[in-house]
């Protein structure tokens, strides 16, 4: 699987998405291994135009694999990487790293 950091993309959502395409599609779209996009942290308005664009990618690159995280730590991109390894039928998913965790697990009353 080869990661593809993606970096350097503008704030603002609408750019970000038309800086991808023009700048990183290409590439992709030439690969010859299942790929994991690597994405820096961003606000919830750049959800919808990353899973789109890896949706599509997926699509375009079958039988390959693609696939991305946003966020995280170096750590936890490994280990995101490592699992997708081990799921083959994964593909075009978007996946939010949290280092930090959900926290503890609180039991109901009821």
């Amino acid at each position: 699987m080869e990661l593809v950091r993606i970096a350097g993309l503008p704030d603002d959502p609408l750019e970000a998405a038309a800086a991808f395409h023009s700048q990183h599609v290409a590439g992709m779209r030439a690969a010859t291994s299942d790929l994991l996009l690597v994405f820096p942290a961003a606000d919830h308005t750049h959800r919808g135009w990353r899973l789109a664009a890896v949706q599509m990618l997926a699509r375009a690159k079958a039988p390959l694999r693609v696939n991305a995280v946003v966020g995280g730590s170096a750590v936890s991109v490994v280990a995101a990487a490592e699992y997708l390894a081990r799921a083959p039928g994964l593909t075009g998913q978007l996946i939010s790293l949290d280092d930090e965790g959900a926290g503890a697990v609180i039991a109901s009353r009821s």
